[in-house]
């Protein structure tokens, strides 16, 4: 079909009236294509090493291993290239062999397991815990497992699409982005009608970059006798005086009712996890399908996270080297005149509010050996589509300047918007 395909996006194409699986993937075929054809497609570009600040990768055009400076990681604490960490692995293969072999429920439950468990749960400063393959799992899986049909999940709207895939046994209410106002309004509505109340967020938004503000959320669940669920992915290992997260740095470690995040950040790893009170982490091990019905994390990735956290709780150098460069490039792109919203993390979104130009913008530093994400409609809105770009603790000063000057050159070459006019 003939198609001005800029004007079209991935929703577009999510069900076609009247298609049938195949005939849909023909037709997102030809879309992939064009956008090919112009070199526009920045997704699943493949890389031969691995998280590193200059990264290797093959050039979606010629095929050809390239070198680039990455900006696309969420390895934090780049602990994922940390020689402890991966000797500990190494050392977990050789005594267990690559896999536990079965579901931690009828078989697959290795000591290294529950050391996890165990030291996730003393990291966080809650009770108990489980573990999960993925964090994708730890929240669909563990969100199904608790809330069912006279229950209400109450979301803020920029929640972790993983939160919404579990929700689909249950009721759903929404409050405005980080606004307490939108939250009460929902609670007081709500406070009669439902036998669990359940309020869900992110410590830190991935597209936003921002903060809930769990004081006050935590305050209003108590006054309207709900609990609190906080999705901390971004968080562990980067906030918190002792890298403990977005509870630690509001000062509320241990009190959220419900603590999930992943090892696939921070923790240089894979997997998820879920933290809350022994009961209940016991009964979500008899009853969250994506664990119970999931082979057990593989020994050396658990192994491999153990020695992460350990490093993230002894050595904070290695989180300051990741503020020091979160504060430096936050500090020159606002001088620069970029809209970077409110961040507040290690993820810097650059607002463009036009998918061309957002893809424009990707090719052109991509080219020029920077690999950023581009993020169109419909992960964010129209107006707010936008480049994103994560910083890790390895970057040094000449990366960040090379993003920068490289920034600003593309920004007048397509006119991108920005606070202020930098000559």
């Amino acid at each position: 079909m003939k198609q001005d395909y800029n004007k079209v996006s991935l929703k577009d194409f999510a069900d076609l009236e009247e298609k049938d699986i195949f005939q849909r993937a023909d037709i997102f075929q030809d879309y992939l294509n064009y956008f090919r054809k112009e070199k526009q497609v920045n997704y699943r570009i493949r890389s031969t090493r691995g998280a590193e600040p200059v990264a290797h990768i093959l050039d979606p055009d010629t095929g050809e291993e390239k070198e680039v400076f990455s900006f696309i990681s969420n390895d934090y604490l780049n602990l994922t290239k940390n020689p402890e960490v991966i000797q500990a692995g190494i050392q977990a293969l050789i005594k267990y062999g690559s896999g536990a072999g079965a579901s931690q429920l009828i078989g697959g439950n290795l000591d290294i397991h529950e050391e996890l468990e165990k030291k996730i749960a003393a990291f966080n400063h809650m009770d108990d815990s489980i573990i999960y393959t993925s964090g994708f799992g730890a929240n669909a899986g563990s969100i199904l497992a608790m809330m069912q049909e006279k229950d209400v999940v109450i979301m803020d709207l920029f929640v972790h699409a993983s939160v919404i895939d579990g929700t689909f046994n249950t009721n759903v209410k929404w409050f405005l982005h980080n606004d307490m106002e939108s939250l009460e309004k929902v609670l007081k509505d709500v406070q009669h009608k439902y036998r669990t109340k359940m309020i869900i967020v992110d410590g830190v938004y991935s597209q936003e970059a921002d903060l809930a503000p769990l004081r006050k959320i935590m305050a209003l669940a108590k006054a309207y006798e709900a609990y609190v669920m906080v999705d901390d992915a971004h968080g562990q290992g980067v906030f918190g005086k002792n890298g403990k997260g977005t509870p630690e740095y509001f000062d509320v470690l241990g009190q959220v009712d419900v603590l999930t995040g992943t090892f696939s950040k921070s923790f240089a790893g894979v997997g998820g996890f879920l933290c809350a009170k022994t009961e209940l982490v016991d009964l979500l091990k008899y009853y969250a399908r994506t664990n119970i019905f999931s082979a057990a994390p593989t020994p050396q990735v658990t192994a491999s996270i153990l020695k992460a956290i350990e490093i993230t709780e002894n050595k904070p150098s290695v989180r300051q080297r990741l503020w020091d460069n979160i504060h430096y490039l936050k500090e020159n792109l606002i001088e620069l005149g970029f809209n970077i919203g409110n961040t507040e993390s290690a993820i810097f979104p650059i607002i463009i509010g036009d998918d061309v130009k957002v893809r424009e913008s990707a090719q052109l530093l991509l080219e020029r050996g920077i690999y950023v994400n581009p993020i169109l409609y419909p992960a964010v809105p129209r107006r707010v589509t936008r480049l994103r770009i994560s910083l890790i603790a390895t970057h040094r000063k000449e990366h960040l300047d090379h993003l920068l000057n490289n920034l600003e050159d593309i920004a007048k070459k397509l006119n991108l918007p920005r606070h202020q006019y930098v000559s």
